[in-house]
């Protein structure tokens, strides 16, 4: 096994399974990590990557459960389907984008509700993502009030819907446009190496924010392309991905605790 920051050695300490939140007129699952000793815990919302639920966000759960967190990732892709084939680019894209941007805020919105009524909840209320969740956690971030803290790992398309579109039915607005009625302080984590999201959107999301009076941090982690914490696939890069795990540890005690 790659040498994973933050992996939790002792499973007893944790306790995690799907729940059904309610959203929109329905339930829709996602999963649930929570320290496994009663106290008074902040939330975290932590948002799946292009390819859907899978393990390795619900193990990211389980390390944010480990050090005082409730943790939870809804399944975003619920209601219309998940990609058939995660390692089949061209059937991901299309669930990709079509997902709207709208439905995805009212998800998340009432993920974070959940967390807000776990019993002992603090009423703190971090957010998490990467991928396409990353560019969901600043949507989320630029579209409620609801979440005290966002951290956008490597969110791509920030600044236009599509490779061919800048905006589209289901993505009407760049997020980029929206920093300005950003509400939380916002931490964006940028690879050097990343093509999408290119490294020269940092500066310019860092721009568009001091623009705007907004609290953003923003960083670019060398030797690290995209998806560099994910420990499943071959982008992951042991040195960058430890560095990231210590600066979202210390944000989010900094910002929720």
């Amino acid at each position: 096994m790659a040498n994973v920051p933050g992996l939790v050695t002792d499973p007893s300490r944790i306790k995690g399974g799907i729940v059904h939140i309610p959203s929109g007129g329905t339930k829709i699952p996602g999963y649930l990590a929570q320290p496994n000793t009663p106290g008074n815990y902040p939330g975290i919302v932590v948002i799946h990557e292009a390819f859907g639920l899978a393990d390795h966000i619900c193990d990211l759960a389980r390390r944010f459960a480990n050090i005082g967190y409730n943790a939870l990732a809804p399944d975003l892709y619920w209601r219309d389907g998940a990609p058939k084939d995660p390692g089949d680019m061209s059937g991901v894209m299309p669930v990709m984008f079509g997902l709207k941007d709208s439905q995805a805020v009212g998800d998340l919105e009432a993920a974070a509700d959940y967390l807000r009524g776990l019993a002992g909840a603090t009423g703190k209320i971090g957010a998490i993502g990467f991928c396409s969740g990353g560019r969901q956690t600043l949507l989320f971030a630029c579209s409620t009030g609801k979440v005290d803290a966002a951290i956008d790992c490597w969110g791509g398309f920030i600044n236009r819907a599509n490779p061919d579109n800048e905006t589209t039915p289901s993505r009407p607005k760049p997020i980029l446009d929206m920093v300005p009625q950003m509400h939380c302080p916002v931490f964006g984590v940028f690879g050097e190496e990343d093509q999408n999201p290119p490294v020269a959107l940092e500066a310019e999301l860092k721009k568009r924010a001091q623009a705007a009076g907004k609290d953003v941090t923003t960083k670019i982690y060398k030797g690290a392309g995209h998806a560099f914490l994910a420990d499943y696939r071959p982008s992951y890069r042991e040195a960058p991905a430890h560095e990231l795990w210590s600066d979202v540890t210390a944000y989010f005690g900094k910002h929720l605790k």
